[in-house]
């Protein structure tokens, strides 16, 4: 990972995730400025983040694996490249049915 001259190049995200056991989801911040926070997450096949909400708005972009993502009460099944933007406090859920590596951009303003 390279931050210089002002800008930041990650050659390749899902390589910053640590191995992903079973019955388990790892994170880890790759980025974050005073505009957005960009989280690097690794579902192993069946686990869940639960109902929640966010304080910001959020992006979710699914780089592999397939899940179930859940907005408000809409549904829908998302494969590699699926991408989605959602307001702050829009109740969501995430599970995945194989494993996923997926990216979250939350955007907190400046």
């Amino acid at each position: 990972m390279s931050d210089q001259n002002n800008y930041t190049f990650i050659e390749n995200l899902p390589a910053l995730l640590p191995e992903i056991m079973a019955d388990s989801i790892v994170s880890r911040t790759v980025y974050q400025d005073k505009q957005m926070r960009l989280i690097l997450f690794g579902f192993a096949a069946g686990e869940e983040l639960t109902e929640h909400t966010a304080a910001f708005p959020v992006a979710l972009h699914f780089i592999a694996g397939e899940a179930t993502v859940v907005l408000g009460e809409d549904e829908y099944q998302v494969k590699p490249g699926a991408w989605l933007h959602m307001p702050a406090r829009l109740p969501h859920s995430v599970k995945a049915e194989t494993a996923v590596t997926m990216l979250l951009y939350l955007f907190m303003g400046g």
